[in-house]
């Protein structure tokens, strides 16, 4: 299982976004309302990130065409989106975040 370093918890304020490789993977890394949030940064309706994309009620939009995703459990709430985003756990560790596969 690898786990991947995504910053230092002071690195990373409230609505931070970035992006990080899990075993070849682009991961989307939110904090939103003081939780580390992890999904796949895809949307699943045209293949496209969803990193910068609006995070607000829990959820994040794809740019693209509007999607929304729920941050924790990568359901899709709006259409074109019918597919969920698959998620990723994270820990804070020593005032360290990461993410590993769930």
């Amino acid at each position: 299982m690898s786990r991947v370093r995504v910053g230092k918890v002071e690195d990373l304020p409230e609505g931070f976004q970035s992006a990080v490789e899990v075993d070849g993977v682009s991961v989307l890394v939110v904090n939103y309302e003081g939780t580390y949030y992890a999904l796949r940064n895809n949307c699943t309706h045209k293949d496209y990130p969803l990193l910068g994309g609006e995070v607000a009620d829990g959820r994040i939009t794809c740019e693209k065409h509007g999607g929304k995703f729920e941050l924790a459990t990568g359901k899709a709430k709006t259409l074109p989106a019918v597919k969920p985003v698959r998620i990723y756990k994270t820990e804070v560790e020593d005032g360290v975040v990461y993410v590993l596969p769930l």
